[in-house]
């Protein structure tokens, strides 16, 4: 209770002394305007007709001149530069409400939701951008998805043929090095363009190596002490295809991909008794298609369309051997067959009513299905798994409506609201079906008192969306974990209710401070399961509270040209009742803090950017009801050097050092209140370092 009085009162001091100094001007970033009386969002597929200057306040555009210090190759690196913006392609979810990213090209959203704005933007060369717009708060006309800031990318006409090729890799100290690249072709004319991405990509994780492991009983007895080693990699093949150009008065837009995906790690145990040895590999084949058809119906009416499939088949499998003695233990094996797709329709019809307000209603429906069969082995004997054999489906509705109104140049509101239904059926080892019905209101106000100063103001319902995999059976083998299915899962509930001031100043320089608190129905955790089984699932009523800090100060100022120091950290305080232990503890997987403080400069003479990231502390808990699991980790350090000896000539290598990250599993005896403590284990590794070498060049 005292840590949320303190991140009240903190950021309550902030927003205070913020708005006190509201009467200041900022100053305008060379190159861009605050009220460039330019549209945020095209009126139709190929129209930019200029908007009323008051509606435009709320809109800061960057004009190319505003990045050509840097000499950006693709326009993702003039979108990462955009001074208080950082990139968010989207949580991912099922369906396209709310799951979409914070890049808008040309005012809309990529075909597909997997072609994220970010790979877009990064096959995109600089030269073809004609401006970045930044839209905080929202503006008329502007799809939001809900965020409080979006950018959008305007892309120049005429007639191009551009290639980028990009060749990486990841070297590492000790352990496997990795290589990838891609070639990327686009063609524009006029209002047309194709384009084919052909990638071999690679996956990797920061926090493998060699360590020490050591477990001691509830008396504090050593009971093990062994040498730990581990390591994973992994990379996929894809090939994409991209269109768009005029269609029956309207604007076409297409993109189609496949590919083969694989990941594989392991980790062993060492000690001069005993060898314990764990490993898991996947293979997967996934496949998408995207379109997307956007027309004028009438003045200031619009219609905005979007169709989408998806799909991932894939196999999954799981060891764990011991040798205690010189004697082999029966094998333990986990293996998994996995369908998944995502089917989704949606439609939006926008109305421009004229000074500042619009409003637009649609609806969406979208099918997703898992089909999953497991099996689990010891010795060979099969052994009965809750949910082993399981197909899950989702059938989804949504309506919606929203307007946005510019009431004048320093206040704009949102207000929408969202109508989910949805029908979740189960069938295999257990049949069972399950609808659920939501309305989900959202009311949003942006105040901008002065030149540089901005409040806003959030008050939302979330719906969270269940994870199809916990429905079935899963395994973590290299904790002895075997985790049962849970048919009676409910979505989680969010009511969010958020601040945020944010101040501009010194042209690049930006303070964010924002607090939100979240009231939360049904939190998804670990659930206690007869036969002394775990699995996901609604634990009961939590809350959230979280104080998050974004700054950047450019220091020209202080006699270090071209330099940016920066300072980003959410802190978050969560309570929820164990359903175990009835005690209050956090929610698992959410970090209490993540501190990232770097330094990045621009040394135009030399022809380098080059920067440093510390991140002092990260870390997380999991808490089960027969163990649990805390991460900490600290000192994560990772500086780079980019050189771009030509404008189409790009050279940039990598240093991650990480020399501090331990795990602590305590695992209880059984599941009494008291629950007394069986063993405790501490794994201390040192991780990699490693380095990442990239050279790209575009033609």
């Amino acid at each position: 209770m005292m840590t949320k009085t303190m991140l009240l009162a903190t950021a309550a001091t902030l927003l205070l002394s913020g708005v006190a100094y509201a009467g200041e001007a900022a100053t305008t970033p060379a190159g861009a305007g605050q009220a460039a009386a330019v549209n945020p969002v095209p009126t139709g597929p190929t129209s930019e007709k200029p908007m009323d200057d008051a509606a435009q306040k709320g809109v800061l555009v960057f004009q190319p001149e505003f990045f050509a210090a840097q000499r950006p190759n693709t326009a993702l690196e003039m979108v990462q530069r955009v001074p208080g913006f950082s990139v968010n392609d989207g949580s991912g979810n099922r369906g396209f409400e709310g799951a979409a990213g914070n890049i808008l090209i040309n005012g809309d959203r990529p075909a597909s939701k997997n072609d994220t704005g970010s790979n877009v933007l990064g096959r995109t060369q600089a030269n073809r951008v004609e401006r970045i717009e930044l839209i905080r708060g929202g503006a008329p006309g502007v799809d939001m998805q809900g965020y409080a800031v979006v950018v959008n990318v305007v892309l120049k006409k005429g007639a191009s043929r551009q290639s980028i090729l990009t060749w990486n890799a990841q070297i590492f100290d000790g352990g496997r090095d990795i290589y990838g690249g891609s070639y990327q072709f686009t063609a524009t004319n006029g209002d047309k363009s194709w384009g084919v991405t052909l990638s071999d990509g690679t996956s990797s994780s920061d926090s493998n190596g060699p360590g020490r492991n050591v477990r001691h009983d509830g008396a504090g007895k050593l009971i093990r002490d062994e040498a730990y080693l581990n390591d994973g990699w992994g990379g996929s093949n894809a090939v994409r295809g991209n269109y768009s150009g005029p269609l029956a008065g309207g604007k076409v837009e297409a993109t189609a991909r496949y590919g083969i995906s694989d990941w594989n790690q392991w980790q062993t145990l060492q000690s001069p008794l005993a060898l314990r040895r764990s490993a898991y590999n996947d293979d997967y084949k996934f496949g998408e298609l995207g379109l997307t058809w956007n027309r004028p119906l009438a003045p200031r009416w619009t219609l905005e369309t979007r169709a989408q499939h998806s799909f991932e088949n894939g196999d999954e499998v799981s060891t764990s051997d011991e040798t205690l003695g010189g004697a082999a233990s029966p094998q333990q094996r986990f293996t998994a067959d996995i369908k998944s797709s995502e089917s989704i329709l949606r439609a939006l019809v926008r109305h421009d009513f004229g000074r500042g307000l619009t409003i637009e209603a649609g609806g969406e429906t979208a099918y997703n299905m898992l089909d999953t069969k497991q099996a689990f082995t010891v010795g060979g004997a099969a052994v009965a798994l809750p949910s082993a054999s399981v197909k899950v489906e989702e059938l989804r509705g949504e309506a919606f409506t929203k307007a946005t109104w510019r009431v004048n140049p320093k206040l704009t509101l949102e207000g929408g609201l969202r109508l989910e239904k949805s029908t979740i059926e189960q069938s295999g080892d257990a049949d069972q079906k399950k609808s659920f019905f939501y309305a989900k209101p959202r009311f949003q106000a942006t105040w901008t008192p002065a030149a540089g100063n901005q409040v806003r103001l959030r008050f939302e319902r979330e719906l969270g969306q269940l994870e199809f995999s916990d429905f079935a059976a899963s395994a973590e083998l290299e904790d002895n974990t075997v985790y049962g299915g849970n048919v009676d899962l409910a979505p989680e509930q969010r009511w969010i209710s958020e601040i945020t001031y944010e101040r501009r100043f010194w042209g690049e320089g930006v303070i964010s401070i924002g607090y939100r608190h979240d009231e939360i129905i049904g939190v998804i955790d670990q659930l206690p399961l007869p036969g002394n089984l775990s699995a996901t699932g609604n634990i009961g009523d939590a809350t959230l509270d979280r104080l998050s800090v974004n700054i950047v100060v450019p220091t020209d100022k202080f006699g270090i040209k071209g330099g940016r120091f920066t300072f980003k950290n959410d802190w978050n305080e969560t309570h929820v009742t164990d359903p175990t232990t009835g005690k209050d503890r956090p929610i698992s997987g959410v970090r209490p803090t993540q501190a990232n403080i770097g330094f990045i400069q621009d040394v135009l003479p030399w022809k380098i950017q080059w920067g440093v990231n510390w991140l002092p502390l990260l870390g997380s808990g999991t808490y089960g009801p027969d163990q649990t699991n805390v991460w900490r980790g600290a000192q994560y350090y990772e500086g780079f050097v980019e050189y771009k000896p030509t404008p189409t000539w790009a050279i940039r290598a990598q240093l991650n050092l990480w020399d501090d990250y331990t795990i602590r599993r305590t695992v209880f005896a059984d599941r009494a209140t008291e629950r007394a403590v069986a063993f405790v284990e501490d794994r201390a590794i040192n991780p990699r370092t490693f380095v990442t070498v990239r050279v790209r060049k575009t033609f």
